[in-house]
């Protein structure tokens, strides 16, 4: 059986299936396996044959009339918020127009897909993946393109590989409003909740507010910068620890809006009134916060905007095209509401 690599294709003389299963020493059918996904080829067999699809640069072609529905997969490391509403949203707004149906997954808080999950994946031969906060390993995104299945990531957990197109917001910009707002009011000792510090755009948003308070010509202290989960337990916990200090901080942006809830009841549970005794600025602008009392201030993620543009960089790259860029961050807003003010004295 030949190890060699895959020739390269001659011009006017592409790779095929048949070309690819001589080359890797199997069946035609084999190929045809691998390339849909199918478990039933032995693991060694299906590397070598992944190796040579991969270095050949094969493309399957779609066909033109296909019984299979057009499906788009939707990738969440964690589904279980308003959050995630809006960026289904806008992705089912987008399929619509493409007359696409959207396919639901939850990772249970991972960030990588598992294997398993993965050759289902495969099997259903979807037009593309958006993964939101979830990312791929490098075998995985070569089977993917092997197949050529798009994918696009929307809020990336980690720094995306060179050439993945993604989608964000300005989550530095959205810090560096949200900290600016409040040393406008007054505020010098401001602390920060934002989420882990394995996501990329949480790290922004604290380096953001870093830039304010230096730029602004306060000093950072480092036991007001706190990383928290995105979710209202982590707000109050680290709203409790911060608010019971002896010096306790005047005001607290929290990098989301369900963290800057949970600041809100730690401080109504210590009787603190918001914004009297302190100020908290959120980060999303779901539709909760403008009915909570009072009403919160916070940087607008346009999120429904967000996984529609992710939607359509699928489409254009599942139609064969290049989008015109490959990295999307779009704008964010700070939207001020009743939540903050001037403190007191």
């Amino acid at each position: 059986m030949s190890t060699s690599p895959a020739p390269d294709p001659e011009p006017g003389h592409p790779a095929s299936i048949t070309s690819i299963a001589a080359e890797a020493g199997v069946s035609v059918p084999t190929v045809s396996k691998v390339l849909n996904g199918r478990p039933d080829v032995a693991a060694e067999t299906r590397a070598r044959v992944e190796g040579l699809i991969e270095r050949s640069g094969y493309r399957r072609r779609r066909a033109r009339q296909s019984s299979r529905p057009a499906l788009v997969d939707l990738v969440f490391h964690e589904m279980n918020s308003v959050w995630a509403t809006q960026i289904i949203r806008g992705v089912e707004r987008a399929a619509a127009e493409e007359r696409a149906a959207v396919v639901l997954s939850e990772l249970g808080g991972a960030h990588r897909p598992p294997g398993e999950w993965f050759d289902d994946l495969l099997a259903r031969r979807p037009l593309g993946v958006i993964l939101v906060l979830a990312e791929l390993d490098e075998e995985q995104r070569a089977r993917l393109t092997a197949r050529s299945i798009p994918f696009v990531f929307v809020d990336t957990a980690g720094e995306p590989p060179p050439g993945v197109p993604t989608v964000g917001s300005t989550n530095w910009a959205g810090g560096l409003a949200a900290t600016r707002h409040l040393i406008s009011l007054g505020h010098e000792r401001i602390a920060v909740i934002s989420g882990p510090t394995t996501v990329l755009c949480s790290r922004a948003r604290v380096d953001g507010y870093r830039s304010a308070l230096e730029s602004g010509g306060i000093p950072v202290a480092p036991e007001l910068v706190r990383y928290g989960d995105f979710y209202v337990n982590g707000g109050y916990s680290h709203g409790m620890d911060l608010l019971t200090r002896p010096d306790r901080p005047t005001a607290i942006f929290a990098g989301s809006d369900f963290q800057a809830l949970g600041v809100m009841r730690a401080a109504g549970e210590l009787g603190l009134s918001v914004p009297g005794d302190l100020s908290i600025v959120g980060y999303d602008d779901l539709p909760v916060t403008e009915w909570i009392g009072p009403g919160l201030t916070t940087v607008r993620q346009p999120l429904p905007e967000m996984a529609a543009t992710a939607a359509q960089m699928v489409f254009t790259l599942a139609r064969g095209e290049r989008p015109a860029v490959e990295r999307i961050d779009l704008a964010t807003e700070l939207v001020v509401r009743q939540s903050t003010a001037p403190p007191r004295g």
